[in-house]
């Protein structure tokens, strides 16, 4: 039931009912973090009357309450939330930047809500110039990050006006925020206007599966490593794993590991049958991620083994693959236990117990 609070705050009539249900509740506490919620909830949706009742019959709130109500345009929740004591901070700005909403900004600043350069991050992120505009003409502080923000969301001249006004810092992690959005329009504008970028640039494309972007990046002299086919392998993104290694990127062991823990069994495949090495860590991976299949075809092939194979399954508590590992021959020792212990789950560890487990 705690998981519906938030969802049956959007009308008075079973707002009272599970606000009810809880606040009788013998164990308060416990729901403490799902009536936080269901404010927020309904201050986000701009449902005034439900949040009034809320508070009248007891219902604590916190600050995010006022962000949902500020990131949602709710001038008069805000305003009325306020007024009954619920406590805000930066986050209030933030969340109204983020949402494009300048009229609650404005009135939130006229009213001494704090604010950081988070402010003008949302604003940035969500292409919302006006907001970011005012926010500069007021003061409001900024940084290296409104530059990532702007770029991470694609949004180019919001970028443009930034490094325009003032001179707004970048660095590298503008041009990986880009190419992590598969935006290569402002990846090709913050490279001609002299953005440093480095080997993120083209890991964060791989990881993203953006293969334009990679492309792009590579013809205008971006560096990569080994690491590019890792982050292609992690992500499955087999196409951009299979035109890295055509164009000469390098590879390592990483690369198998990575497609195992990321249960892509046909990257892993690609990948063994042109050469790439593997080791112990390709069936640890697969373990601890629970994907048996891909533990399956890695030991079919020779993909070696050892201990660590059972207590990374234990340590994710997947039985099944531990089970199947102990099957099969893998050895194992008193980790397996230990790890089972500490991941609290008590049904691998009485199996494990069970079956002779050191």
């Amino acid at each position: 039931m705690p998981m519906q609070i938030s969802r049956v705050m959007v009308r008075v009539p079973l707002a009272e009912w599970a606000l009810n249900t809880i606040l009788s509740s013998r164990d308060l506490h416990a729901y403490r973090q799902y009536i936080h919620a269901a404010c927020k909830k309904a201050a986000s949706g701009g449902y005034l009357a439900v949040l009034q009742w809320a508070h009248e019959h007891g219902c604590t709130w916190d600050v995010t309450t006022c962000h949902g109500a500020a990131y949602g345009g709710h001038l008069e929740v805000l305003q009325w939330a306020r007024e009954h004591g619920c406590p805000w901070d930066a986050g209030t700005c933030r969340s109204a930047a983020a949402g494009g909403r300048l009229e609650v900004l404005q009135w939130a600043r006229e009213h001494s809500c704090p604010w950081d350069a988070g402010t003008c991050r949302g604003a940035a992120y969500g292409g919302h110039l006006q907001v970011l505009q005012w926010a500069r003409e007021h003061g409001c502080p900024w940084d290296a990050g409104i530059c990532h923000a702007a770029a991470a969301g694609g949004h180019l001249e919001v970028l443009q006006w930034a490094r325009e006004h003032d001179d707004c810092p970048w660095d590298a992690i503008t041009c990986r925020s880009a190419a992590q959005g598969g935006h290569v329009e402002v990846l090709q504008w913050a490279h001609a206007h002299g953005c440093p970028w480095d080997v993120t640039t083209c890991r964060s494309a791989a990881y993203g599966g953006h293969l334009q972007v990679l492309k792009w990046a590579r013809e205008h002299g971006c560096p990569w490593d080994a690491s590019i086919c890792s982050s292609a392998a992690s992500s499955g993104n087999l196409k951009v794993l299979q035109w890295a290694r055509e164009h000469g990127c390098p590879w390592d062991a990483i690369t198998c590991r990575s497609a195992a823990q990321g249960g892509h069994v046909e990257v892993l495949q690609w990948a063994h049958a042109h050469g790439c090495p593997w080791d112990v860590t390709t069936c640890r991976s697969a373990a601890y991620g629970g994907h048996l299949q891909v533990l399956k075809w890695a030991r079919e092939h020779g993909c070696p083994w050892d201990a660590s194979i059972c207590s990374s399954a234990a340590s994710s508590g997947n039985l099944k693959v531990l089970q199947w590992a102990r099957e099969h021959g893998c050895p194992w020792n008193d980790t397996t236990r230990l790890y089972a212990t500490f991941g609290g789950h008590a049904e691998v560890l009485q199996w494990a117990h069970a079956h002779g487990c050191p």
